[in-house]
């Protein structure tokens, strides 16, 4: 069933069953902000004498946990002193430059009409969570979702556990009827440790041949990933 001919969610012998669940990435997914993650990318490699890097070279080696990342354009780890600098470069300069930054194409009509078919949807982000709900609500989608969770605690790591923490947190949803839409084979790392399924879009931080590696389908538009998570749990 395609986007476009999106009916009432659950009917029928399946609609016995929980009901039909997103779980949306937020950077890169929901919100285009490869612009914003480039420009404190490179402020962040400047701080240590690294050259900057291109959005395509950043897709092809991009990685959680992040010091992982910065490893395979380093040769070596980060040392903490490292990491630390860096960290703090990035975050205040995306800071800086996600306020011009948008949602991405469609989401919002997505949004409303997986919701307006009987479908809940939430937000599981690593981007720190007391600046989330704000950037959230800002936009006018918080009521779109059932609960809103970034990340608690250091930055830099992966989103199973915490994907584990926002599942458990949701009443009447079930794993099996649960998609993860994200832009990170991270996404469907924690997708998989939960029991729930993956659609990976290409339009954030990884190249489509890596998130291929992830053996979930790939789409380049959200409203191809809501067609697939459609196929998965409806």
């Amino acid at each position: 069933m395609g986007t476009q001919s999106m009916g009432t969610l659950g009917n029928g012998e399946r609609g016995a069953q929980a009901t039909p669940h997103i779980v949306w990435d937020w950077n890169g997914t929901l919100f285009h902000d490869t612009d914003a993650v480039i420009t404190a990318t490179n402020a962040a490699f400047a701080e240590i004498g690294l050259a900057p890097i291109t959005l395509a070279r950043y897709r092809e080696l991009y990685c959680v946990p992040i010091p992982r990342f910065y490893e395979r354009l380093m040769g070596r780890l980060p040392t903490s002193a490292e990491w630390e600098r860096m960290d703090v470069v990035f975050h205040r300069h995306y800071a800086d430059h996600h306020i011009r930054c948008g949602l991405a194409d469609g989401a919002e009509s997505l949004l409303a009409r997986w919701q307006d078919a009987g479908g809940t949807q939430s937000i599981m982000s690593m981007y720190g969570h007391e600046a989330l709900v704000p950037l959230v609500r800002g936009f006018g989608i918080e009521r779109r979702f059932i609960r809103v969770d970034g990340r608690t605690g250091p930055s830099g790591g992966s989103k199973t556990e915490h994907m584990v923490r926002h599942l458990t947190g949701l009443d009447g949803v079930a794993a099996r009827r649960t998609v993860v839409i994200g832009d990170a084979v991270d996404d469907a790392v924690a997708a998989a440790h939960v029991g729930a399924h993956a659609v990976l879009y290409t339009g954030g931080s990884h190249s489509r041949d890596s998130l291929a590696e992830a053996g979930v389908p790939v789409v380049d538009s959200l409203a191809e990933a809501v067609a697939e998570a459609e196929r998965l749990v409806i």
